[in-house]
């Protein structure tokens, strides 16, 4: 099977998704986009209210921010993959639940064994303890870690 038609095929399971209460009052799933041979592998939290309203990724104004800074490193954002720990927006933005990013981390696993990126960044605090462990956000700002 062709990395684009696994990515296709996780992406559609991701968007049946009812295995935690998000589910419930979600109007899209916003699972991510971006090439399969994407070399960088943007992970944020969980979507907004934009993201829920349009299913894709980072479209409110942290999505213009970071579109000029993928720009200013030299690369379009349709060069790089986005995604973020929760496919699903909490309500009212509230800092996720333990069980809902334990409930979504195997699918953000998942795209990255599809994907292969070069470099994972994460952006913020629930990404960095999502997939690096619990620390805080000025410890881990500016550093390099080996994947595993």
């Amino acid at each position: 099977m062709s990395e684009s038609s696994r990515l296709n095929e996780l992406h559609s399971r991701i968007r049946k998704c009812t295995l935690c209460p998000l589910h419930k009052n979600r109007q899209q799933v916003v699972p991510g986009e971006g090439p399969e041979g994407a070399k960088l592998f943007f992970i944020g939290e969980a979507p907004g209210a934009r993201e829920d309203e349009t299913g894709r990724p980072f479209v409110g104004r942290s999505g213009q921010l970071l579109a000029e800074l993928i720009e200013d490193i030299g690369l379009k954002r349709s060069e790089v993959f986005i995604t973020s720990v929760l496919k699903c927006r909490p309500p009212k933005n509230r800092t996720p639940h333990k069980s809902e990013i334990a409930t979504c981390l195997p699918y953000l696993d998942m795209q990255m064994v599809i994907i292969e990126p070069r470099f994972v960044v994460l952006l913020g605090g629930v990404a960095i303890s999502s997939v690096i462990g619990p620390q805080k956000v000025s410890e881990a700002h500016g550093r390099f870690y080996a994947a595993d």
